[in-house]
C-alpha cells in the first residue's frame, strides 16, 4: 500500500437529508451514494453513534481524509446500533467507521452480513468489560457474586441495543449475578452515574470496553474475566455497504491502509473527545494529523 499525498483538494458541500433515523451533519450534497457533483468522486455517507467515541473519532478522521481524496462526505448520527446496521445493509449508510462484528455485533452480522462488506480492521485487541473505579477492592467478576448489596443491586450499563448490553445480559446468569439488575439508558447516563459515585467514593460497577478514553479518565479497572464470559478480544473494523469497494475504489484502498497502535488510537480519541470536544471534532482531527503524519500507510496530507 502506497502513501498518498495530495494538495488542496476541496470537497463540495450542500445540504441534504437521509431517509434514516438520526441527524445528518457535516458536508452534504443532494443525491445518494456516488452522486456527487463537479470534481467530487462521489458522495459517501458515514453512519456513527456520537456517544460511542471510537466511531465518533474514526468518523471524523474518515471525513477529513475522504474529502482530501476528493469525495463529498455526509455525516449521519444515530442513537442505536440496530438502525445503523439496517441502514448499512440497505445502502442508506455507506460506512460504519468502527464496528465490532466478530463478537459484540455478531448478531447484527448474522442478520445483515450478506449485504455488508468488510473494509479492514484498524485496531486489534478490543474487549468488553465490567469495570469498577480503582478504589473498589474487587478485581474479578467472580468477586461480584454475593456482593450485590455493596453495589445497590445494580450494574450500570449503556444503550439497550448495544452489543455490550446483550453480552452482559447473557453472561450474568452464568456468572452467578442473578441478584444484580442491569440498568440501561445511554453511555452519557452511565458516565454521569459514574461521576456521582466517584465523587462520593461509592461502590459502583459499570459496563465498559477497551479501547475507551473513559477508562483512564475515570481510573477504571476492568475486572478479570477468568471464564471468558464477556467474550474475549476482537478487532475494530470499517464496514461498508455491499459493493462499496467497486463503487469507491480509491476510498476502499485508503481505508484498507489504516491500522492504529494503542498509542495512536488513544491519542486520536483523547484529542477528539477531551482536548477539543463537542463541535470541534474537525479541528481535533487536523491537530491529530499534524502530530501523527505517518500514523498509517495511506494517510493523506495537504
Amino acid at each position: 500500500m502506497h502513501r498518498t499525498r495530495l494538495t488542496g483538494i476541496a470537497a463540495i458541500g450542500a445540504a441534504a437529508a437521509l431517509a434514516l433515523t438520526g441527524c445528518a451533519t457535516g458536508n452534504q450534497t443532494e443525491g445518494g451514494s456516488g452522486e456527487g457533483s463537479g470534481d467530487s468522486l462521489g458522495t459517501i455517507t458515514l453512519g456513527f453513534l456520537p456517544s460511542w467515541t471510537d466511531g465518533l473519532s474514526t468518523a471524523y478522521l474518515l471525513e477529513n481524509q475522504l474529502e482530501q481524496l476528493g469525495y463529498t462526505v455526509e455525516m449521519q448520527e444515530l442513537t442505536e446500533a440496530g438502525p445503523l446496521y439496517t441502514g448499512l445493509a440497505q445502502g442508506d449508510v455507506d460506512i460504519y467507521p468502527s464496528a465490532w462484528p466478530e463478537l459484540t455485533h455478531a448478531s447484527y452480522m448474522e442478520e445483515y452480513g450478506d449485504s455488508i462488506e468488510d473494509l479492514g480492521t484498524y485496531y486489534e485487541g478490543a474487549s468488553l468489560n465490567l469495570s469498577v473505579p480503582d478504589y473498589v477492592d474487587i478485581t474479578s467478576i467472580d468477586e461480584l457474586v454475593g456482593q450485590a448489596d455493596r453495589f445497590g443491586g445494580q450494574i450500570v450499563g449503556i444503550e439497550p441495543g448495544a452489543g455490550l448490553t446483550a453480552q452482559t445480559e447473557s453472561m450474568m446468569p452464568e456468572a452467578g449475578l442473578d441478584d444484580y439488575e442491569l440498568v440501561t439508558s445511554s453511555t452519557a447516563a452511565m458516565l454521569a452515574e459514574l461521576d456521582t459515585a466517584i465523587a462520593a467514593e461509592r461502590d459502583i460497577v459499570v459496563t465498559s470496553w477497551a479501547p475507551y478514553w473513559a477508562n483512564e479518565a475515570y481510573d477504571l479497572r476492568a475486572l478479570e474475566d477468568p471464564n471468558g464470559l464477556m467474550g474475549g478480544t476482537e478487532g475494530l473494523h470499517f464496514l461498508g455497504t455491499d459493493g462499496f469497494a467497486d463503487e469507491f475504489p480509491e476510498a476502499a484502498e485508503y481505508i484498507a491502509g489504516i491500522q492504529l497502535t494503542d498509542e495512536q488510537y488513544a491519542s486520536l480519541e483523547d484529542m477528539v473527545v477531551n482536548e477539543y470536544g463537542d463541535g470541534r471534532e474537525a479541528e481535533a482531527i487536523e491537530a491529530w494529523l499534524e502530530a501523527n503524519p505517518d500514523a498509517f500507510d495511506t494517510i493523506v496530507v495537504e
